[in-house]
């Protein structure tokens, strides 16, 4: 079988260096187990992406500052007949987090959460009022990496308005509570791999910031939430991440020990392979070999 995993053109000039990361040990344990990998670049014109039995996503990393390519992109793929995991229509409805709402209306607990449609006004008092908190969290809809990503309080949030308002005028946004067990307890990611849970980690930030990502010095913790915990994020893929190769689970534990989610990443997620260790590589493995099979 020769599959495409899909990247974007950073990640692929990164590779270029022959410096190890995660795509690049994937690819490795991939081969190791007969799969011809090929890294493509979901941007790069000259891809011939029939050719490959499967394209798989891995760090498309720059889709979120193209979207109208991105969905170009799609739509090409399907008018081929070019196989994709995670599936086109699951991926296009990932790719804006407006998706949080619909989960929430099919009884997914989330974050509290308030929308900012495009050119709305806002008005942080009223949305540190209604959300009940004195720190407030804005960040787009379609985004990635805490890209325009804000925690302020509200004299910050009064300072920043003209700033605030010019990114809600070019496009959607959501508000939700600062909550401050992300920065003490942290935040939780379960990584399935075929609809199996494979490895989980609690994410905390480095001290003084709220962001957990790797690159902005967040801490990985390869631990195992609550058996509570653990059920509410398989009902969340069972029901919403049909049929898919991977889906990260983000979320966080309510004061009353509970989860709220806070993204399904389906797209483009890192996957913290190293925490799960070799037996991870082999369940992904395992639920590729799986799927393609299924869809031949």
């Amino acid at each position: 079988m020769h599959i495409a995993l899909v990247t974007c053109d950073a990640l692929a000039q990164y590779a270029a260096t022959g410096v190890a990361n995660e795509d690049q040990e994937l690819a490795a344990y991939l081969r190791r187990r007969g799969i011809d990998v090929t890294f493509a670049v979901w941007s790069d014109p000259a891809v011939r992406w029939e050719s490959f039995d499967v394209a798989v996503l891995k760090t498309p990393w720059d889709y979120f500052d193209r979207p109208t390519e991105f969905h170009q992109w799609l739509d090409a793929l399907d008018a081929r007949g070019v196989r994709l995991l995670n599936p086109t229509g699951i991926v296009r409805h990932n790719a804006d987090k407006a998706y949080l709402r619909d989960m929430e209306l099919a009884g997914v607990p989330i974050v509290p959460t308030r929308w900012l449609a495009r050119g709305s006004q806002v008005d942080t008092d009223a949305l540190l009022a209604e959300l009940a908190t004195d720190r407030l969290v804005l960040k787009p809809t379609v985004s990635g990496g805490a890209k325009d990503t804000f925690a302020l309080t509200r004299q910050e949030a009064a300072v920043a308005a003209p700033q605030l308002q010019s990114l809600v005028d070019a496009g959607d946004f959501l508000a939700q509570p600062f909550l401050p067990q992300i920065q003490t307890s942290g935040e939780w990611s379960l990584i399935y791999f075929g609809g199996e849970l494979s490895h989980c980690v609690r994410k905390t930030p480095k001290a003084g910031d709220f962001r957990v990502q790797h690159m902005f010095g967040g801490g990985i913790h390869a631990e195992t939430p609550s058996a509570a915990i653990q059920r509410v994020a398989a009902d969340i893929v069972e029901r919403f991440a049909p049929g898919c190769l991977y889906a990260r689970v983000d979320g966080v534990e309510t004061p009353e020990g509970g989860f709220w989610l806070m993204e399904l990443e389906l797209i483009e997620p890192f996957l913290y392979m190293e925490a799960g260790g070799e037996a991870a590589f082999a369940r992904y493995a395992d639920a590729l070999l799986r799927l393609t099979s299924i869809e031949k």
